[in-house]
């Protein structure tokens, strides 16, 4: 661990980036525990310092990928799409993958969703805070209830710290420093639901194309870079987002990949302008102070129809963006119509009253 220290540490001028075997063999001593906490502290902060690579952060998914357990043949689906937000939170914004999790599932596709119960530096409101207020602790029910519910009714939940237990092992450290990392973006990239499709948020438009390179070469066939609430992956409604898509493979092993230099032929990510207002979703959102309480409230009454338009625009927008990256429809405007049509039907609501009945179960 010494050696890949004196690599990364040197400073702005001096670092250099690992190459691909020197960082897979980093990530492992980190993920593996046989780095000293010192030592992963150091690197931790040395590589927030230089920024990470896209073969270091290939490197630290796959090390957390083969520490990780998956949810066992998740879905029949066809369309499985992962949604990767911060695992710090909401503050200041509605949390609108989670009812949008309900309008793609209706509509035929699988989401998995994941993140933990609270880390820094955020510490905004997590989706498993939002779950404990209607009874549900993500921390004790059986992974394979969580299969089912993913299998049967097309939205999975992964408790990462549970099913990648050296995110677990490494919380504290993380906690420690109080800084993001490169374990920020990797946990991101675990792929719980072996998804083809990844919906990812980040802060900082600076990452994208990186982030887009390490997407195609970690196997998903489309990715979108979202640069949207809080550095989440749902897009503003009061407001354009830009996202990046990142054009993978259809086939093809991770370690198969190509790199961005090795496609000369092809734009691997291409940055797009989503702007609500040419779907007829422009709206102004209500200032809320929001609570875990307040979060799923809001989010039951989007699937109920009667949540502020702002809310129930905002799910429409981010359900029909990612029907359309999994090409479960054509346009977004198709999109668009599918996710009006689907609330108004009530099946997405009533597949979330089924999964909170599931998960409930004490046998």
């Amino acid at each position: 661990m010494e050696t890949f220290l004196k690599i990364v540490g040197k400073g702005k001028r001096g670092a250099r980036d690992l190459t691909l075997e020197e960082a897979r063999e980093a990530a492992r001593l980190i993920v593996r525990g046989e780095a000293k906490p010192a030592q992963i502290g150091a690197f931790l902060v040395a590589e927030r310092i230089k920024t990470e690579s896209a073969d270091e952060l290939v490197a630290f998914a796959e090390a957390l990928r083969e520490a990780s357990v998956r949810f066992a043949d998740p879905t029949s689906h066809a369309l499985r799409i992962d949604c990767a937000g911060p695992y710090n939170g909401r503050r200041r914004t509605f949390c609108a993958t989670w009812p949008a999790a309900f309008v793609l599932a209706a509509s035929g596709m699988a989401v998995t969703l994941h993140g933990v119960r609270e880390i820094g530096p955020k510490r905004g409101i997590t989706l498993h805070a939002m779950l404990l207020t209607r009874g549900i602790d993500m921390d004790r029910i059986p992974i394979r209830r969580l299969a089912s519910a993913l299998r049967q009714l097309g939205v999975g939940y992964a408790p990462a710290e549970r099913m990648c237990p050296p995110l677990a092992d490494l919380h504290d450290i993380r906690e420690q420093l109080g800084l993001r990392t490169v374990l920020n973006t990797a946990e991101k990239l675990v792929d719980y639901g072996d998804s083809p499709c990844l919906a990812m948020g980040i802060f900082h438009r600076t990452v994208a194309e990186r982030y887009g390179e390490a997407a195609i070469r970690l196997g998903y066939r489309r990715t979108a870079i979202v640069q949207g609430m809080e550095g989440s992956e749902d897009l503003f409604v009061d407001r354009p987002t830009t996202v990046w898509i990142a054009e993978g493979d259809d086939v093809g092993r991770p370690e198969e990949k190509a790199s961005q230099a090795d496609r000369p032929d092809k734009e691997p990510v291409v940055r797009r302008v989503i702007d609500p207002e040419a779907f007829g979703l422009k709206r102004d959102v209500p200032d809320v102070e929001w609570t875990a309480a307040s979060q799923i409230e809001t989010a039951e009454a989007v699937l109920d129809g009667s949540a502020p338009a702002a809310f129930i625009d905002m799910t429409v927008l981010n359900a029909a963006f990612r029907m359309h990256l999994s090409g479960r429809v054509e346009s977004l405007e198709e999109g668009v119509a599918l996710s009006r049509e689907l609330l108004a039907s009530g099946e997405p609501r009533q597949r979330y009253g089924e999964w909170l009945s599931l998960l409930r179960r004490t046998e």
